[in-house]
């Protein structure tokens, strides 16, 4: 019984570092799915566990509690492959059919085959209920130990659960090329660690068939997995953090930076109205000469303008709140261009949007960045002369490690090096009739979606702006 107490207590390690999981990254298919994974590693040592309780439980309790645990092992399948499905369809850039193996991959982590494959299970464990799958228990000693347990006899088709099993196999090595397509490293990581752990786990599973080893081959697997997935996860969710801390310690800043000119803006409109409601005081009076009179007007139309600077600022610096979720980020694209096609008609410019990632994930609020991309369409349009003979705007994209790179190219008349960064701020543009606020409101709605804008590039023959912003994240928080 001690022996029983001692894999099931093991048992407990997988389910400890799965709440560890869920808590950081809450919210999410990814560590929900794992966590499922992790509670029937757990489970399946129970199960384990329970045949060396024979001083404490009756043979026929045994059988049940054994017949009951199998659920761990036998839906385990399913779980592995619904793992690899939220994969592909969360990091689905990585995916497209342009490969053989792509191509295999695509076709098998469907819906359907998921739901086939629960339903598979379902079979197979009404089956583990009959004696077709388990007749019953014999008491078997471990070699050169005095120790006794209980060990199934399995029934004229346990051979279906032999072939179940060696399925994880497959689904371990289908999950491990997965993981390896995956542009973040972090995540890559942790997940090709994570395949091939629990391949190695499941290998000492089957051990566990021979009666001779005492069922207790897979604990000793239980721990070697802990102990590895416990270090890979602690280095995922260390490199994860210092990149979301930087990404903090920069919105703090801006936080800071934008509380401050709120709070200089209202100090400005109390002054300023102080300075308009005494200039019409003084605009009443009778005794004012022609030159008094011009210079009060020129103070009024100062202070109006002051006004409408200061509610101008305010305007942009004003944050409603944003709800990101998972978007196709081509589609996005490709709305932006046709709600722009009457801009780049009536300038004659041609947009090519090349999409070599198709579909193309990301965490986004899709209003927002459509309208990102509307606005530097309709600025690099504004920014090509009549009289230039190429006229086109390029968009294409690039993956890099954890984040997507959007690449605009257009052939306008280019940026100054020295005016690199300052288009970037409020009010300061280049056109006559201009706010300056476009690329100001793109810089800031990018810097919201942890990413940002830059000028990769720009000459007289035209400019290259490219958006970084990550292509997923772990948690919704």
């Amino acid at each position: 019984m001690i022996i029983g107490i001692l894999i099931c207590t093991i048992g407990i390690i997988p389910i400890v570092l799965a709440l560890g999981i869920k808590r950081i990254y809450k919210g999410t298919k990814l560590s929900l799915s794992l966590f499922i994974y992790m509670l029937l590693i757990t489970i399946w040592q129970e199960d384990i566990g329970i045949l060396y309780f024979k001083d404490l439980f009756n043979q026929d309790v045994i059988l049940n509690l054994f017949r009951l645990c199998r659920i761990a092992l036998i839906y385990g399948i399913p779980v592995v492959f619904y793992v690899a499905y939220v994969i592909m369809n969360q990091y689905s850039t990585t995916f497209k059919s342009d490969t053989i193996l792509n191509k295999l991959l695509n076709f098998v982590f469907t819906k359907k085959i998921l739901y086939l494959l629960l339903i598979w299970s379902s079979i197979i464990y009404i089956i583990n209920w009959t004696d077709f799958g388990i007749k019953g228990l014999k008491v078997v000693k471990v070699t050169y130990s005095p120790v006794e347990f209980y060990f199934p006899i399995y029934g004229s088709i346990s051979w279906v659960f032999m072939v179940h099993m060696s399925s994880f196999i497959l689904f371990f090595i289908f999950l491990f090329l997965i993981s390896w397509k995956i542009h973040n490293t972090s995540v890559k990581n942790f997940l090709s660690t994570f395949s091939i752990c629990s391949f190695l786990l499941f290998l000492t599973g089957f051990i566990n068939f021979s009666p001779t080893t005492g069922a207790i081959a897979s604990s000793i697997g239980v721990i070697i997995f802990s102990v590895i997935i416990m270090f890979s996860f602690i280095k995922m969710n260390h490199d994860m953090t210092i990149k979301y801390n930087q990404v903090v310690e920069r919105q703090k800043k801006l936080d800071y930076t934008g509380n401050l000119a709120g709070s200089l803006i209202h100090e400005i409109k109390n002054t300023n109205q102080v300075i308009t409601g005494f200039a019409k005081m003084l605009e009443k009076s009778h005794s004012l000469s022609e030159f008094e009179r011009g210079s009060l007007e020129m103070i009024l139309k100062g202070a109006k303008q002051t006004d409408d600077l200061a509610n101008n600022y305010r305007e942009y610096m004003k944050n409603s709140k944003m709800e990101f979720r998972i978007e196709e980020l081509n589609e996005i694209i490709e709305e932006a261009i046709e709600f722009s096609k009457e801009l780049t008609k009536d300038k004659q410019i041609d947009i090519e949007f090349i999409s070599e990632y198709t579909p193309l994930k990301s965490y986004i609020n899709r209003t927002y960045m459509q309208q990102v991309f509307i606005n530097l369409i309709k600025n690099s349009s504004e920014a090509i002369p009549l009289e230039r003979e190429t006229r086109k705007i390029k968009i294409n994209i690039d993956l890099y490690d954890d984040f997507i790179a959007i690449n605009f190219y257009d052939t306008g008349q280019g940026i100054a090096p020295e005016n690199w960064e300052s288009i970037f701020d409020p009010f300061m543009s280049s056109k006559e009739k201009g706010m300056g606020l476009g690329l100001p409101f793109v810089k800031k709605i990018i810097f919201e979606h942890r990413g940002d804008i830059i000028v990769a590039n720009s000459s007289p023959a035209g400019t290259h702006f490219q958006i970084r912003i990550p292509q997923f994240e772990m948690s919704n928080i």
